[in-house]
């Protein structure tokens, strides 16, 4: 069997050691999506520069380790007042500040507005290109509220709701969340084929 052919069989790896996004990512798939999807940890290297570039380069590198079909994923919370920062280095803002932290950095400014940015980056194997799915949900940062258990999500409340992420039920926040968006991308693909 050829190796295109025998990788459309394999389940893909979706790199994470967060079981809560593992969860969600399978949720908002639903049954119906064609692939298996089993979650591997790998230990990659944490890159920096722009979110595409960060995730094409992770994405090579968990192909290269799986020798399969893998998916990575990289999310970004950018403050508009601080020109997209903290961006993708939104997991070391929330470690070294936590939600209050996060809230209190956009102080001095006027403009709360942010933006929430998923990118799920797919690869068939370690020679194959890898194809990104991007998916971006506007929003303000306001202080925290709601359940603590699922990163910044106490400190985002998306544009037209009245409740952050972390306070939203989680079909609901399912529905609208820049993860969503980019799965869905990612569902349309492999549907397609």
């Amino acid at each position: 069997m050829p190796g295109f052919l025998r990788n459309m069989a394999r389940p893909i790896s979706f790199v994470t050691g967060n079981a809560k996004k593992l969860e969600e990512v399978r949720a908002i798939l639903g049954s119906k999506f064609p692939r298996e999807i089993s979650a591997v940890k790998l230990d990659l290297p944490e890159l920096q520069g722009e979110v595409d570039e960060i995730c094409k380069k992770k994405c090579q590198e968990a192909a290269r380790l799986v020798k399969g079909p893998v998916i990575v994923e990289d999310t970004c919370l950018c403050f508009n007042a601080l020109k997209g920062l903290p961006g993708p280095y939104i997991k070391w803002f929330l470690e070294k500040l936590g939600p209050e932290g996060l809230h209190k950095l956009l102080d001095g400014w006027d403009d709360k507005s942010a933006q929430a940015v998923c990118t799920f980056a797919y690869a068939p194997d370690e020679n194959g290109e890898v194809i990104l799915f991007q998916g971006r949900t506007d929003g303000k940062i306001v202080f925290p509220r709601g359940c603590r258990d699922f990163g910044w999500d106490p400190i985002f409340q998306p544009d037209g709701y009245d409740k952050t992420y972390a306070e939203l039920p989680k079909d609901k926040k399912n529905e609208i969340s820049h993860r969503f968006r980019a799965l869905d991308k990612l569902r349309d693909f492999f549907t397609k084929e």
